[in-house]
């Protein structure tokens, strides 16, 4: 899979939050949870993918692109966040 970033937003993650955006890839090579983020009327399709990471359940926020996937926003989750949703990973 390709995964594409914004550079300033992958450094600023890096930065800030110590989650890597080249390392998306790992987050869908395990078991995941891909919902469709339709809060807000945005101009393209956008994910959020839950799934784990170095031992961490991370959200990773994305678009698809032609050839892959565009890295939006990457976080940990919380504790209870975890809770929920980790039973629901498949």
């Amino acid at each position: 899979m390709n995964v594409s970033f914004d550079p300033a937003k992958r450094a600023w993650t890096l930065t800030e939050r110590g989650l890597d955006f080249a390392d998306a890839v790992m987050v869908f090579k395990g078991p995941r949870l891909t919902q469709e983020d339709d809060r807000f009327d945005y101009p393209e399709p956008r994910f959020q993918t839950y799934g784990w990471l170095a031992g961490r359940m991370v959200l990773v926020a994305w678009t698809p692109t032609d050839d892959g996937i565009r890295v939006i926003s990457m976080r940990n989750c919380h504790d209870k966040e975890s809770r929920r949703i980790a039973p629901r990973l498949g």
